[in-house]
């Protein structure tokens, strides 16, 4: 299968694994959301990482000839599958972070765009939405998610020039939240996820999916969302947990309940 999953205690794992490239078709995007799925239906992983089994690629976005094969239905049935794909992770509470260390391009870029964190090591391979250059526009998310993370005119000036970036510029403009030496990438993401998946999960949850829903909304709608989310953590364990430990001035021991 192109993309599969695997557990590993309290973090999973989605693999893209679809030589050479990663490029994606309709069989592709399908078996991404099943995996986004099969993520979301363990509630003991907490922490999902979106990888590459290439050490050349994280994905270089969707197969172009399949594009050209394809009439405009069919091209707007595979963006409408992975629109959905997509959002899938955005609609959890689970935390997924993309960790890159290859190229990502055009959609590959936009996978990585749909997860919380992006995580890179430092190399040669590029970054960037080039689909201006085949007379198109970045359409799996691309034109809102980057511009919601980086501001208008930085991800107007990558989209319209189609130029990629250096792991090192993409850094600096806020398209990857850290970057790590090349060796020590895959062992300092996990340490991250790790981190993340033993914390205050129902409270990441909760931060993460009052953001996602407040950040487009009024402010009142935004605080009302806010208010409600965090109505519902001081019914929780961890929170008893969290607040007792601070009183007690020792480390909590959060569960995620």
């Amino acid at each position: 299968m192109p993309v599969t999953f695997s557990a590993d205690g309290a973090v999973g794992a989605i693999t893209l694994d679809n030589p050479p490239a990663n490029s994606y078709d309709i069989q592709f995007m399908l078996d991404l959301a099943d995996t986004i799925g099969e993520a979301n239906s363990h509630d003991d992983i907490r922490v999902v990482v979106v990888r590459s089994a290439s050490e050349k690629f994280f994905s270089a976005g969707a197969d172009i000839k399949r594009f050209l094969a394809n009439d405009v239905p069919a091209n707007m049935e595979m963006i409408a599958l992975a629109h959905e794909a997509l959002a899938g992770m955005a609609r959890s509470p689970k935390l997924f972070i993309a960790w890159i260390a290859g190229h990502a391009l055009g959609g590959g870029l936009e996978i990585a765009l749909a997860c919380d964190l992006r995580y890179a090591a430092e190399g040669r391979f590029r970054l960037g939405t080039p689909e201006v250059t085949l007379g198109l526009l970045p359409g799996n998310g691309g034109t809102q998610r980057l511009t919601r993370l980086i501001g208008t005119a930085r991800a107007l000036d990558l989209m319209v020039t189609g130029r990629q970036m250096s792991p090192g510029e993409a850094h600096g403009l806020g398209v990857l939240d850290r970057l790590f030496a090349a060796d020590e990438t895959a062992e300092r993401t996990r340490a991250y996820a790790d981190a993340l998946a033993a914390g205050a999960t129902a409270a990441i949850g909760e931060i993460k999916l009052a953001t996602y829903e407040g950040v487009d909304a009024p402010l009142a709608q935004g605080l009302a969302r806010e208010r409600a989310g965090i109505a519902k953590l001081f019914e929780t364990a961890d929170a008893r947990e969290g607040l007792g430990a601070f009183a007690d001035k020792r480390k909590p021991e959060f569960t995620g309940a």
